[in-house]
């Protein structure tokens, strides 16, 4: 069975000691150069072509089967968060201050090591290509579009995408999995309201910024209560505001930032054309101007009904047919995997659980002591194994 050699095995015990080393020494988006190396290392051992410098720190292995075939990607995130690791006691907690891998990106890599080590010795029987696929700066800016710019999935030409993360919402040994769109198209949300300054003595003589940008912040957040369809998700959080001199000064200028989630465009379009509606009916009440800007960051991530249908039929044989938890909700959470879904078979984002109350694995994503449960590096490569050989050899 597949998944015995990945769990309490050699295997398993080489994608751990990969993941402590990576998590030890994380690094940010485009800086991921310490990891790209091991990467790059441990891809050559095994005998792949191996490309590095994709997109700068990216690195891209291809294995080719001894027979012709369907060509797969599957991709791993590398990079880690500007966050302090507050894991005490850890034999692996991070050397680097003020970063961690607070997000499981550590996880990745090793699971797609460790499937690439077992595929690797099994080329001769595989008919097709795999591209394994280490993308940086996921957390943004975004490494997933410059390395498709870069040819990743050119040459030969990727049919097929595979993604897993892991996720501490679900217990290990579980994965979740939903047709259709899985996390949310997100733009980045940039407001800058002009007044006219003067003494904090004289409120009169002046149009308060700061008074103006605090209706805004609350005035905005009716678009998602009362403009939008209940039934359609969407988020609208302002997550910075900035302005004024001291204490006794009104400002002049109050600069917002933000994040806009949906999973329509249509959705996406209606909440600007708000935000453009309540910020022109907000200055006009009391007499100042506003700008904003809302730029896309990533698109929605669709799971195409083929590749998402093959790990659905392959986790039910792996893990039995509870251990497959179609999730009712999309995501707000947004993915620059959403581009490679792009590829003309489509793609599968999956989430593997990596929860385990008993022995403390239970904080969130982006938390400074998220941590997860070690199986789950053996539930992951053994499904991302099966996924690619049933969809390369068709059984």
């Amino acid at each position: 069975m597949v998944l015995a050699q990945f769990l309490h095995s050699p295997l398993h015990e080489y994608m751990i000691s990969l993941r402590r080393r990576i998590h030890q020494y994380p690094e940010l988006g485009f800086e991921e150069v310490k990891t790209a190396a091991l990467v790059a290392e441990e891809l050559e051992k095994m005998g792949l072509e191996v490309t590095t410098q994709v997109a700068r720190t990216g690195v891209v292995g291809v294995l080719r089967g001894g027979q012709p075939g369907k060509v797969v990607g599957l991709r791993a995130d590398m990079d880690a968060l500007r966050v302090q690791d507050g894991k005490e006691n850890c034999p692996y907690r991070s050397r680097n201050d003020g970063v961690t891998h607070a997000c499981g990106h550590d996880g990745h890599v090793a699971m797609l090591l460790g499937a690439a080590k077992y595929l690797s010795q099994q080329r001769e029987e595989l008919a097709g290509t795999i591209k394994f696929i280490f993308q940086p700066a996921e957390e943004e800016p975004g490494g997933a579009e410059p390395m498709i710019a870069a040819g990743v999935l050119s040459n030969p030409e990727v049919e097929a995408m595979l993604a897993l993360h892991l996720s501490n919402n679900l217990p290990v040994g579980k994965i979740g999995l939903r047709y259709g769109a899985t996390m949310a198209a997100v733009d980045r949300l940039s407001i800058t309201i002009h007044g006219a300054g003067g003494h904090g003595a004289a409120p009169h003589q002046t149009v308060d910024a700061i008074v103006v940008a605090a209706q805004a912040v609350t005035a905005l957040q009716t678009i998602v209560s009362r403009r939008l369809n209940p039934a359609e998700p969407a988020v609208v959080t302002l997550g910075t505001i900035s302005g004024g001199y001291r204490h006794n000064v009104i400002a002049d200028r109050v600069e917002l930032t933000g994040t806009v989630r949906t999973l329509s465009s249509q959705v996406r379009d209606q909440i600007e054309q708000e935000i453009d509606r309540i910020l022109a009916g907000v200055c006009a009440a009391y007499g100042a101007r506003a700008e904003f800007e809302l730029t896309p960051v990533y698109p929605a991530t669709i799971n195409a009904e083929g590749p998402t249908k093959l790990m659905a039929e392959v986790a039910a044989d792996l893990l039995g047919a509870e251990g497959v938890i179609y999730e009712p909700h999309a995501s707000m959470g947004g993915e620059d995997f959403s581009y490679f879904g792009q590829v003309p078979g489509g793609a599968a984002y999956i989430h593997v659980g990596s929860k385990n109350p008993a022995k403390g694995f239970v904080y969130p994503h982006h938390h400074p002591k998220f941590d997860f449960d070690e199986d789950a590096l053996g539930y992951g490569a053994a499904l991302m194994v099966q996924w690619t050989r049933r969809y390369l050899l068709g059984k």
